[in-house]
């Protein structure tokens, strides 16, 4: 696959069922602050397509690594895990996905992580998106608490804001994201200029 072109039609994807602007009334973040703009990855992590592109982007960024499993806080990190896993295996390099559970369950095992995982295991903490980095620390805490050894953290967007990449850095030494809010802002406002011109002409 080409990734330059997969980068390319996830943000497509990503404009079409994800991104929304407005400047008023603006967005209430899960922090408080107000935002104009939002994120919501779950009609584009769920979409067939793009759950393909995420796996394929996400399993390129991990190709030279020794990460044996990825997984997150359950419910952002779900679909990007299960589609690098599915994508992983296409490749002939397994990459096994895991759950990090928001509340350990009170029977059973009383686990807070679900897969097949053991500690000791080299993973990728995934997040759909960074914003204050709370919910990935949240995975990164509970993941090393089950003796898993994190290689770094890819989330498929940051947000680049409150501070987030900083804040999950003080507890992984590799932090990165498929794309960025500039990568896709940059393109939002392409996309609203053609349009202009369209009109125009």
């Amino acid at each position: 696959m080409d990734i330059g072109k997969a980068r390319e039609r996830l943000i497509e994807i990503i404009l079409d069922k994800t991104f929304k602007y407005s400047d008023n009334p603006p967005f209430t973040l899960v922090s408080g602050r107000k935002s104009n703009y939002y994120f919501n990855c779950k009609p584009t992590t769920l979409d067939p397509e793009g759950m393909n592109l995420i796996g394929e982007l996400v399993f390129a960024m991990l190709a030279d690594s020794d990460v044996t499993a990825a997984g997150g806080l359950t419910l952002g990190a779900d679909p990007i895990a299960n589609a690098l896993s599915v994508i992983s295996f296409q490749r002939g390099k397994p990459i096994r996905s895991f759950i990090v559970r928001k509340e350990v369950k009170d029977h059973g095992m009383m686990s807070g992580i679900e897969g097949n995982v053991r500690p000791g295991d080299r993973v990728a903490i995934l997040d759909d998106v960074i914003t204050t980095g709370g919910s990935t620390i949240a995975a990164i805490v509970r993941a090393k608490g089950a003796g898993l050894i994190i290689d770094r953290v890819i989330a498929l967007i940051d947000r680049e804001e409150e501070g987030g990449r900083a804040n999950i850095e003080v507890h992984v030494p590799r932090v990165e994201a498929v794309l960025t809010r500039t990568e896709i802002m940059s393109r939002y406002r392409g996309n609203e200029i053609g349009s202009l011109k369209t009109v125009k002409a």
